[in-house]
């Protein structure tokens, strides 16, 4: 199998590769077979190769949201490598293996407005997308135009209209769609006042997040109060923060500050001092340690707020 998927992607394939190598978190057992793809000629052919032998894919972007399995992954993990971009005016496109915070940096540099939020995302486009990531108020779909996925076996062209956009929500996380690029259109600025955007949203990141050690950045997704009647019920337990309150939406981190678990530490993984919804690995974490405490903050939540906490973290390999 190795030899035979050399010849899609050349020294780009490795066997028994350690996913923590490849994920922010710098956890993960070995997949089976790793390859980099830097075209969809390639990524079909691998995927036809995989279908051919009857071996599981596993889709990989920048590793940034990802906890892999400390078994690893038993078949080929395709590590999405397409890093082009174009601008033309005030239209960006863009494959999917291009760095967030690059994109953002290039089109501020440009003097185009409306990604400069995204300089603190630390994956991949077509991760975003799928994800529709957001900080600092922004959201990916904001300007999102349209995005090209491959779907059995074809390209195709999707509007965001159908894509059902939601926070940190998209129709593309419930198919087997793969991202391959995204088009977007962003408004003229001035690029002296972008950059400054930029540097802000980078020092504001510095300041809240703990960047000194491996994470999947936030690891649950903020909590979405849907009626008034449970607004009422959780302020008899909670102080919720006005801003919170007039938007009906809790901080994840607020919330684990709240069930006092800040610092809490399984093995090699803790819930980051700096930031409650961060669990950071010390340096010799499990992808166990990592699933123990997520289900300690999921049943803390539950039984003392009756919140249900949804995890932002993939999973790859349980």
């Amino acid at each position: 199998m190795t030899d035979r998927l050399s010849t899609i992607v050349g020294s780009r394939v490795c066997e028994n590769e350690p996913l923590s190598k490849h994920t922010n978190f710098r956890i993960g057992g070995p997949a089976k077979w790793l390859v980099e793809v830097r075209s969809v000629e390639e990524l079909l052919g691998v995927i036809h190769l995989a279908r051919e032998a009857r071996v599981a894919v596993a889709i990989l972007g920048g590793g940034s949201n990802t906890l892999a399995s400390d078994a690893g992954f038993d078949g080929i993990v395709i590590k999405i490598a397409m890093r082009s971009y174009e601008i033309h005016g005030t239209t960006v496109q863009v494959q999917a293996g291009v760095l967030s915070g690059a994109l953002a940096r290039a089109t501020g540099n440009a003097g185009l407005r409306g990604l400069t939020w995204a300089i603190s995302l630390p994956g991949t486009i077509g991760g975003a997308v799928r994800g529709n990531a957001g900080c600092f108020g922004g959201e990916i779909k904001d300007r999102l135009v349209s995005v090209e996925v491959l779907r059995d076996d074809k390209v195709y062209k999707v509007d965001k209209e159908e894509l059902a956009f939601g926070y940190r929500e998209s129709a593309l996380k419930h198919s087997q769609d793969i991202v391959l690029s995204a088009t977007f259109a962003l408004e003229e600025g001035d690029a002296s006042e972008l950059k400054a955007e930029l540097d802000d949203h980078l020092m504001r990141r510095k300041a809240a997040q703990p960047l000194d050690a491996g994470s999947a950045g936030c690891l649950f997704k903020n909590y979405d109060v849907r009626e008034e009647a449970e607004l009422q019920r959780l302020s008899q337990k909670l102080d919720i923060p006005p801003r919170m309150r007039s938007e009906r939406r809790l901080s994840a981190g607020w919330l684990i500050d709240q069930l006092d678990l800040k610092g809490m530490q399984i093995g090699q993984a803790k819930i980051s001092d700096k930031h409650g919804n961060f669990v950071v690995n010390l340096g010799s974490a499990a992808a166990d340690d990592v699933v123990q405490l997520i289900a300690l903050i999921k049943t803390r939540a539950r039984n003392e707020f009756g919140i249900m906490l949804q995890e932002e973290v993939a999973y790859l390999g349980f």
